[in-house]
Formats: C-alpha cells, structure tokens, sequence
C-alpha cells in the first residue's frame, strides 16, 4: 500500500523540500497497518517543519526490500528507507553515515548493542528502528494438564516436558520451525543456546563449527528423532508455528514479543522463559533488528537529519514500540519502557537486549549466506539429514562470499 503524507506550510525562501521514505508495514491488518503510525507522527513533524514534507510509502515485508532495491538500481532511491539490511548498499557508497544525519545525543542514545550491529567497516550506517529478542513460550494449561510444573531450564528438560506433552494429546510439543520463512532465525537461536553462532568474535563464519555440528545432531536426534516436533520441520514456517501455538495445538516454542498479542488474543494462558541452553540458560539470545538508512543520491542530508532526530524522539520511539510490542532502540526509551508497569510482559525481552547476538548484517554476504541456511538447514535435521554435511556446505559457501567481498 502506499501513503503520500503532505504538510502545512512552506519555508520562507520557497524551497520545499519532499523526502521519500519506503518503509515495511508491522501491521497484520489494515486496521493496526504502519500507515497510521507515519501518518501521525509525519502530520506532527510537517507542522513543527514548515518546507520539509515526507511522503511515505508502506510496503509489506514480503515486498519491501525489492522495492528499494529496484528504486536503487533504478538510480531513483528514495531519501530513506526502512528495512531489513543495510551493509549492501554502505558498501556501494549510497549511504550517509549516522554521523553526517544525527544529532549527538540521538545518535549517542542508540542502544550500543544495537549501534554496533549497525556498522559497516566500523562506521554506522544502519540505524535500528525496531528490535526484538527470543525467549521460549509455553502453553501453561497444556503444562498442567501434562502435569509438569515448572518451565524447562536446559535441553533435557526440553526433551523430558515435550515427552510428557506427547504422552497427553498435544499435537506439537515443540514447534521447530525450520521452513523457508525465516529458518535463518531459529537456526541461531539453537546455535547460540548451544555455544556456539554465525561468527566468532572477529566476524569470521564459524557456521560447521563443532558446537553448532553437536546443537543440530542432538535436535535431530532428540527432538525430530522422537517424535516431539509433531512435523517435519523444513515444512513449518514460523508463522504457522506462532498460529499454532495461538490455537492451543503447541506446547513449546521459541517466540519473538509480538506472539504474545497474538496467544492472548485467542485466550492462552503463556509463560516465558530465557532460552534454555545444555547445562542451564542459553549464553546469549538473539536480537533482531530492523534498519533506517538515508541515501546520499538526492543531496537532502540536512533534511534527513531533522527529521529522524523527530523519529527517534522518546515519545516517537515508546509510541512504535508499544503499537508493535517491540523493543525500543534507545537506552532512554528503553529506560523508560522499564519503569512502566503496562510494558511488563516486555521487560523479560527487554533486559536481554544488551547481550543479545545479532544477525551478521554488517556482512555483504550475510544475505546469500541467509539464503543458504533457509534452503538447507530444515532437511539437515529429518531422518535422512546430516547435519555436519549441511553447515560444511553452508560454512563452504559462506567463505567464499566473504572473501569475494573482501
């Protein structure tokens, strides 16, 4: 869908600016559609900036980032976009910095873990917009009924409630959602609850390592090879496991903040717990985040950067984090989201923030490396998988897109 958003007024000396800004919609229906969060927040803006008008355009996920990346190429970029990655296109030189936009205490206020995670060749050009990190929900009703009475802390306990699940009627004790819609996600949840990830610390792939090789031999053996899934994994995407678990048909599955709007709308009574690990609680969770980027081809840069220091506002940022149950990416927002009791159920997700691990997004081959994982890692954990094969292939394919990058 697209939106054109107009102003009031005009500046002194008669030059109007208009900012283009394509951005994904968070929405699932028309009725909670992004649209009406620009809508507002540009209305607001455009009176307090008489010359600078935003037009902005709401796209789905599914289309979103085709729709930049074919303005791009098209040499018709917008000022802004609102997406997924970043690191491409701060590689081909189309982006400002942070630097050139924000002011100093917006920019300072971004949340270093996700900071970081914006930075390509150590400067930032990905600017968090929304983020989320993972913890395990579970159906308290089918728990009791199963007669567990507590939430699993590590791996074997995973194994010993979803056998328990099984023995009572559940359909799927635990959902393993490995389909193609965003395998990529679960794939380093497990990881990182195994010890191990994408990267090391100095960025280089470590996707066969013998950590990750362990995580998905024990999922192939100890969750598929019981029985525990309820289904072949490379057939469930994510959504339809959230849908599941929303109807009452699931008993364990790992869960981003937005499922729970989705459980209580349909009355289920949850529980979350941080992502259990092999001995006890995982070392790390994993953190989302979606990016702002600004492109340099229309010259609007003093434009930009007075309008995203109004996006990133304390008020701006609560206000989309409480729309979508997301996490706020500034740590005065954060602070904020935590002193209030009616952002309760997000203070779990949000005190993991910190430490959570990120997607290798500052890499260009992250989205080929993503790919891969999506089209591979589903059918490495069924009965005729290997999983050691798999991420040396993965691992293999990764390499060499980094170092044709280099």
């Amino acid at each position: 869908m697209t939106l054109t958003l107009t102003g009031c007024g005009s500046s002194s000396d008669g030059n109007d600016v208009t900012l283009k800004l394509i951005a994904a919609d968070y929405g699932d229906s028309k009725t909670n559609s992004s649209q009406h969060y620009w809508d507002r927040l540009v209305h607001e803006f455009e009176q307090k900036n008489p010359g600078i008008k935003v037009d902005v355009s709401v796209y789905s996920w599914t289309d979103v980032d085709k729709k930049v990346e074919d303005l791009v190429h098209a040499g018709k970029a917008p000022d802004m976009a609102q997406v997924g990655a970043y690191a491409d296109y701060a590689a081909h030189g189309n982006l400002y910095t942070a630097d050139d936009l924000l002011s100093i205490p917006v920019q300072a206020d971004f949340a270093p873990s996700l900071a970081e995670a914006g930075e390509y060749q150590r400067r930032q050009y990905g600017m968090p917009f929304g983020a989320s990190t993972r913890r395990l929900f579970y159906n308290k009703k089918l728990f009791a009924q199963a007669g567990i009475t507590n939430p699993p802390q590590n791996w074997d306990d995973i194994v010993s409630d979803a056998q328990a699940l099984k023995a009572h009627g559940v359909k799927i004790p635990f959902a393993l959602p490995l389909g193609p819609e965003e395998t990529q996600a679960e794939t380093l949840e497990w990881m990182l609850a195994g010890g191990g990830g994408y990267t090391d610390n100095i960025g280089k792939y470590t996707v066969s390592s013998p950590d990750n090789v362990k995580t998905f031999e024990w999922l192939q053996k100890e969750l598929v090879g019981k029985g525990l899934t309820g289904t072949d994994p490379a057939k469930l995407n994510r959504g339809d496991a959230f849908a599941g678990f929303a109807d009452g048909q699931v008993g364990m599955l790992n869960g981003h903040p937005t499922l729970m709007k989705q459980a209580e709308a349909k009355g289920i009574d949850y529980g979350t717990v941080e992502l259990p690990g092999t001995n006890g609680k995982a070392k790390a969770t994993m953190g989302v985040a979606d990016w702002m980027m600004a492109f340099k081809q229309n010259g609007h840069r003093k434009q930009i950067g007075k309008f995203l220091d109004f996006v990133y506002s304390d008020k701006n940022v609560l206000k989309f984090s409480a729309d979508y149950n997301l996490l706020p990416v500034t740590t005065s927002a954060s602070q904020a989201m935590l002193a209030d009791d009616r952002f309760s159920k997000l203070h779990g997700f949000l005190t993991q923030l910190p430490t959570a691990q990120f997607y290798p997004s500052n890499k260009t081959s992250w989205p080929l490396v993503s790919k891969t994982v999506k089209s591979r890692m589903g059918a490495a954990v069924g009965p005729q998988g290997n999983p050691s094969a798999v991420l040396t292939d993965i691992q293999n394919t990764a390499d060499t897109a980094d170092n044709a990058a280099e």
